[in-house]
């Protein structure tokens, strides 16, 4: 017999109840420890990835036709849009507009809308009475807040409006030439519309507040076109058109979008100044 196994015999006969205990609850105690040990490594395991097909059925895709992006039809191959490029205004086009009364209660309106000139307009009408009965356009365009205001002066005071043959109204002033209480168009008169460029006033995010004026813009135009009797396709076509390219109606579709309401008049205009 093993000096080891004579010390373990030895040990037993000398005080065996008392050691049987002690050997009892050592082996209590190493089951406690492991079982612990195999808990607490269960509990700190990494819980396994969902699969795709388990992320589909918790996160199902909404069932709503609104939040699927609205894609725009394309124009049909070859339709005729009559979008040209936007010419530079030349001579008195260039320069900020003026008021001249002619005979006929007519006052010839010629030049670019600039900011603010439809104070200076407001004036001419308040000094003029009722004597003036048609404006008379000839303008590229310009400020389309200033433009909306010269309209809406128009429409209140029951002043009609007109394009002389061969003249030229772009841009802001069809929404100026929309006033009138009666509108016409002289032979071969150039009315167009294309896109508003809005002017950046914040530093931190330009894009987003350009873009957001343009859309407070284009909701003004399509309201005061509404209030006027105009079809809001005239705004249709001027919000596909950019901003650099001019968007000419004919003259049919002056008529039919109810841009035009009368006639051009036969008599000839007057070109001396009746002030």
């Amino acid at each position: 017999m093993s000096t080891i196994q004579e010390r373990f015999y030895h040990w037993l006969a000398n005080d065996p109840d008392e050691a049987m205990l002690r050997w009892i609850f050592r082996g209590l105690l190493t089951t406690i420890v492991a079982v612990l040990a195999a808990d607490i490594a269960w509990i700190d395991r990494p819980e396994p990835a969902a699969t795709p097909a388990e992320i589909r059925q918790e996160t199902p895709l909404p069932d709503n036709p609104s939040v699927v992006p609205a894609i725009p039809a394309p124009l049909p191959p070859g339709a005729d849009r009559r979008v040209t490029q936007l010419p530079e205004p030349e001579g008195a086009l260039a320069m900020p507009m003026t008021f001249e009364l002619v005979g006929g209660g007519r006052l010839l309106a010629n030049g670019t809308i600039t900011p603010g000139i439809s104070q200076a307009f407001a004036a001419e009408i308040g000094k003029r009475g009722d004597y003036i009965k048609t404006v008379v356009l000839n303008s590229p365009g310009g400020s389309v807040v200033d433009a909306l205001a010269m309209g809406r002066l128009i429409r209140e005071k029951n002043i009609g409006t007109e394009v002389a043959a061969g003249k030229y109204c772009a841009s802001s002033c069809p929404l100026m030439f929309a006033g009138g209480i009666e509108r016409r168009a002289g032979e071969k008169a150039t009315i167009g519309v294309h896109q508003v460029a809005a002017i950046r006033t914040s530093i931190k995010n330009p894009a987003q507040d350009e873009m957001n004026m343009a859309q407070g813009i284009s909701a003004l135009c399509q309201r005061y076109l509404g209030e006027m009797g105009v079809s809001l396709q005239v705004w249709i076509h001027a919000m596909e058109t950019p901003h650099d390219k001019l968007f000419v109606f004919k003259p049919n579709e002056l008529r039919s979008l109810n841009l035009v309401t009368t006639a051009p008049a036969t008599a000839p205009m007057p070109s001396a100044s009746a002030k």
